[in-house]
């Protein structure tokens, strides 16, 4: 059924507080980081412990308790708060590249396994310490972690092999991840959009169906009564839900091209791709809405001969 890769336990870092974390994660949406970044987070971490203890990261979730971009507060149309960069030798304005910044307050969710889960209590507490510390050390979707992040003390929970009692396990687990959202992937509801469309018009594409999602369409319905008068009434599509556009990783241009052979690579040892970006539909639900760790897991999925490199998550094969 779920394609997530097996998960003997979670290692849940609650409650780490994040400042100007990137809120431009891809050409065409803005809003919370793509969790590619959290995703590359994971592996980082992993490569961090260099093989001290005894754990493999496989799979990741995000619960947002707190989300403030650095935006302006006037009107309706709101614009990034920008740094200002210095003047250049002339004394004018240096161009700027605007970057989108966001506070973020997260509990990080990883699928792991390894040997760690059935050490002692001693041993844990050792690896836990220091996997706090190399996470203060990093950056979060590009964010420094604040030092305030560490108020509650990571935690290492190995799941038990009955389905019954792994369910009664995550109860008790969404219960202290509360209050908050996580994301997970409804491509399904793009499908069906796309068939709605399709309907309608025939040359529809999967992306009029992803614009059609990403807002509210409201259309004048009018009713003739039995007076010879006629009524309107307007009605939306919006489906239920907290329904976003999100980037899900990306998809290649170009054939896989030697080390060193593209100019300004920041890379010379590794192959080399040019890419864009991936898209899909969201939704943020809160944890107490899932039954299984594994509808909040994101894991990678990478088919390097189509040149697809996306994050998957398995929520619609839980309904």
């Amino acid at each position: 059924m779920s394609e997530c890769p097996n998960c003997d336990g979670l290692l849940i870092l609650p409650r780490v507080r994040v400042q100007n974390a990137n809120a431009i994660s891809a050409p065409m949406t803005w809003g919370f980081p793509s969790m590619t970044a959290f995703l590359g987070l994971m592996w980082a971490l992993e490569r961090a412990l260099d093989g001290k203890y005894p754990l493999i990261f496989s799979a990741c979730g995000v619960v947002c308790h707190a989300f403030e971009p650095q935006v302006s507060r006037g009107g309706f149309t709101r614009s990034f708060c920008l740094t200002r960069n210095p003047v250049g030798k002339d004394g004018g304005s240096a161009s700027i590249t605007e970057e989108g910044r966001v506070h973020l307050d997260i509990s990080l969710v990883f699928g792991v396994a390894g040997e760690l889960l059935t050490a002692s209590p001693e041993a844990q507490d050792e690896a836990l310490g220091h996997i706090a510390d190399q996470l203060a050390r990093m950056r979060v979707a590009g964010g420094s972690v604040l030092s305030s992040s560490f108020s509650q003390r990571p935690e290492l929970i190995a799941l038990a092999d009955n389905e019954e009692q792994r369910t009664q396990q995550f109860r008790k687990i969404r219960r202290t991840l509360l209050p908050g959202f996580c994301l997970v992937e409804r491509n399904d509801l793009l499908e069906k959009r796309h068939q709605q469309l399709v309907g309608e018009d025939t040359d529809a594409t999967r992306l009029d169906a992803w614009l059609d999602l990403a807002r509210i369409n409201w259309r004048a319905a009018s009713e003739q009564n039995d007076a010879d008068t006629e009524t309107v009434t307007w009605q939306h599509d919006r489906v239920s839900g907290w329904i976003v556009p999100i980037p899900l990783g990306y998809a290649a241009l170009t054939d896989t091209l030697e080390p060193g052979s593209v100019m300004n690579a920041r890379d010379t040892t590794t192959p080399f791709r040019f890419v864009e970006s991936v898209y899909g539909i969201g939704q943020w639900l809160g944890p107490h809405r899932l039954s299984d760790a594994r509808q909040m897991l994101w894991y990678a999925l990478s088919d390097v001969d189509s040149g697809l490199y996306r994050c998957r998550n398995d929520y619609a094969q839980f309904l």
